[in-house]
């Protein structure tokens, strides 16, 4: 997989731009989350650009709460190439379901404190009246 032409960053750099602790950078690349970062001449971590867009896929799987060994997955099967797509896909499917699930509660749940939140206010209310 190449990556995108662009500016090559620092793991500082890359940590500043994604949000993510050098450290966090580290572990995800030890773990298997993200690609080993090719290095400079000297040493140091290189991020380009392809690695930065991969990171900023990850932050959105993760906020989404896609648990860590999905996402291990998702990069194992990714790094297989493109054959591995439906497999890719029925996982970010299988994911989006279990998001729809969760929004469905919340909505639920959401109505029920609004009804609650009425059922004070229409008490606070007959208080101030009931005192008037």
């Amino acid at each position: 997989m190449s990556a995108a032409p662009g500016p090559a960053l620092s793991i500082s750099q890359a940590a500043e731009r994604t949000g993510l602790s050098p450290d966090t950078l580290r572990y995800y690349e030890r773990i298997g989350l993200i690609d080993p970062v090719p290095r400079s001449a000297s040493g140091y971590r290189v991020y380009d650009e392809g690695a930065l867009q991969w990171l900023e896929f990850v932050l959105h799987l993760r906020d989404t709460g896609m648990p860590v060994r999905d996402m291990l997955e998702f990069a194992r099967l990714r790094r297989q190439g493109e054959h591995t797509a439906p497999q890719r896909r029925a996982l970010l499917a299988g994911h989006r379901e279990k998001l729809r699930e969760q929004a469905r509660r919340l909505e639920s749940t959401l109505g029920f404190l609004d009804r609650k939140i009425d059922h004070y206010d229409g008490i606070a209310a007959r208080a101030v009246h009931s005192h008037a």
